[in-house]
């Protein structure tokens, strides 16, 4: 998440030491844990008919360490964390990644370039700008860590690119700084609404014209609810402004002959895409901008993706929390004919309820990666998302924030805290493993369908999708109980010809299994991931 609300977290810890076919959920809430079954029994129907959501990609951002890493660090440690991110190779039964299926691309602000004078104290949260921040020339050659592990995505073969920004680039804000002293208004000058629209389609060009690189997705206004005044870029934005630069870029995008969509409005918490109460100026995101009654209004624009994209902060605290909200949002979305992107999350805060997590002093680095498997279960059920992504792929581990904020841990020469322009050594964490449960296996183009399950629970739950040419079928339990559960599935009207899982647990990384006999009890195991998966016939 967000660094600035990432720094009051930290200080309160130092001082204590879619468009869907059917918007309705497969599976009801529940407050009973799951116990384990007698074997033979089938506990899981899978019902290939019942379609919902098409999944579009698993994805994750290159916020802020992966500039840093692929500028400086050596060659065989990019490469090696760049298979981690991006294979969807399993070479003698263990995966060599996680094979994520999007990448976003952070356009930054030129807040590096200005260093300590940017005003941003943390040198590892202040991003380059191909603007100079001084006379606005365009200089190709900046970010380019992060063009390193964007064309290691293309070619390990990610299929979905997004670029996105948190703030407009300083030579164009109001104050020079790549945050802002506008509150809830945007950072950028009155009369530089089309610079900036012309120079994000510079960037989309540049990167297709040089690097055969094609963004899917150009997300110009990052969690618009929220002040950015320090710590870290970013922008606040109204509604109408966001509608005012939507104009300038989709004009700029149809001069240039691209086919990148606008991605709205990457929502800081799900709750600001249909609350109507308080500061609707940044609110009520589905309707401001998607009703043609409002005066925000931009699904008229060619360019404007149906799609409205949110992120999953805030709103994760407890399992009643997690399936109202979403379903709201899977409901309103629907409604309005728009399918719904979820585009950050990281376990952020302290509001998560003593009963359903251990909290963060006493929590393993398997316990977050649980947590964040019923935060992703939640937005694919109920929120009904067609994209899930992770906040901060790479990142250092700081003030004893484990696995919370990263998928991978890299740690420079002088330890956690030292220089990160220094190379150092990473560590895969079982949130990257957690999420490629999901990730490696449900591709894009496969479609969500039924499941039903017996003893359905916040501590045990799961999902189910078929591939386009319905072949493959695949399955992802969560389990947080203290008992193994059966879950064996009946997949109506379907011949299975072998059945693999992949397992994650305490001590095991997608830790492969044959089944040989599609009979046979298919166990998730207490504290555990599992993704089953079913060739037919």
């Amino acid at each position: 998440m967000k660094i600035i609300k990432l720094f009051l977290f930290m200080c309160l810890f130092l001082s204590c030491i879619s468009c869907n076919d059917d918007p309705t959920p497969t599976i009801a809430p529940d407050t009973g844990a799951g116990e384990e079954t007698e074997e033979g029994n089938e506990n899981v129907t899978i019902s290939l008919s019942t379609t919902y959501q098409t999944i579009e990609s698993f994805a994750a951002s290159d916020c802020w360490a992966p500039n840093y890493i692929g500028t400086y660090w050596t060659e065989t440690e990019k490469e090696d964390i760049a298979k981690l991110l991006f294979s969807n190779n399993i070479t003698g039964g263990k995966p060599d990644g996680i094979g994520l299926s999007g990448w976003r691309f952070n356009l930054g602000g030129g807040t590096a370039q200005q260093g300590a004078a940017s005003g941003i104290e943390d040198a590892t949260r202040r991003a380059e700008s191909f603007m100079n921040p001084t006379d606005g020339t365009l200089d190709w050659t900046k970010q380019a860590g992060q063009q390193y592990f964007l064309e290691k995505a293309k070619s390990y073969g990610c299929e979905q690119f997004v670029m996105f920004s948190n703030t407009p680039p300083v030579y164009l804000t109001r104050n020079g700084k790549g945050y802002s002293a506008s509150g809830a208004y945007s950072n950028l000058k009155d009369d530089a609404y089309d610079d900036f629209a012309n120079y994000i389609v510079s960037a989309i060009d540049y990167f297709k014209t040089n690097k055969g690189i094609d963004f899917d997705y150009i997300s110009p206004a990052n969690e618009p609810q929220y002040n950015w005044e320090s710590g870290q870029e970013g922008s606040g934005w109204q509604n109408s402004e966001i509608k005012k630069l939507s104009v300038e870029l989709d004009k700029a995008i149809e001069d240039k002959g691209l086919n990148t969509k606008i991605l709205l409005a990457e929502a800081a918490a799900w709750n600001y895409l249909y609350e109507t109460d308080g500061d609707n100026g940044r609110k009520n995101v589905i309707y401001n901008l998607f009703d043609n009654a409002s005066s925000s209004y931009v699904g008229d624009l060619k360019h404007v993706a149906p799609i409205v994209a949110g992120h999953s902060y805030w709103t994760d605290g407890n399992w009643e929390n997690l399936v109202d909200v979403r379903t709201t949002v899977g409901t309103k979305a629907g409604a309005a004919g728009l399918k719904v992107y979820q585009t950050e999350w990281s376990m952020l805060g302290d509001g998560y309820s003593s009963s359903e997590f251990v909290g963060f002093d006493n929590a393993s680095y398997m316990d977050i990666a649980l947590y964040m498997s019923k935060v992703i279960h939640c937005d694919l059920v109920y929120a009904n998302v067609s994209s899930w992504s992770y906040w901060t792929s790479i990142d250092q581990e700081r003030w004893n924030h484990k696995n919370r904020f990263l998928l991978i841990k890299v740690t420079p020469a002088g330890g956690d805290y030292g220089d990160i322009t220094q190379s150092g050594t990473h560590a895969a964490t079982k949130t990257l493993w957690v999420l490629g449960n999901y990730s490696l296996f449900i591709r894009p183009d496969y479609k969500r369908v039924a499941l039903e399950m017996k003893n359905t629970s916040k501590e045990l739950f799961g999902s189910a999708y078929i591939s386009p040419d319905g072949k493959k079928v695949v399955a992802v339990y969560t389990n947080l109980s203290a008992s193994r559960y059966d879950v064996r599935a009946n997949l109506a009207n379907a011949d299975i010809e072998s059945i693999k899982t992949y397992t994650t647990s305490q001590t095991q990384d997608l830790e492969e299994e044959s089944i040989k006999d599609t009979g046979n009890s298919i166990f998730v195991t207490p504290n555990s991931v599992l993704t089953v998966v079913y060739n037919l016939k």
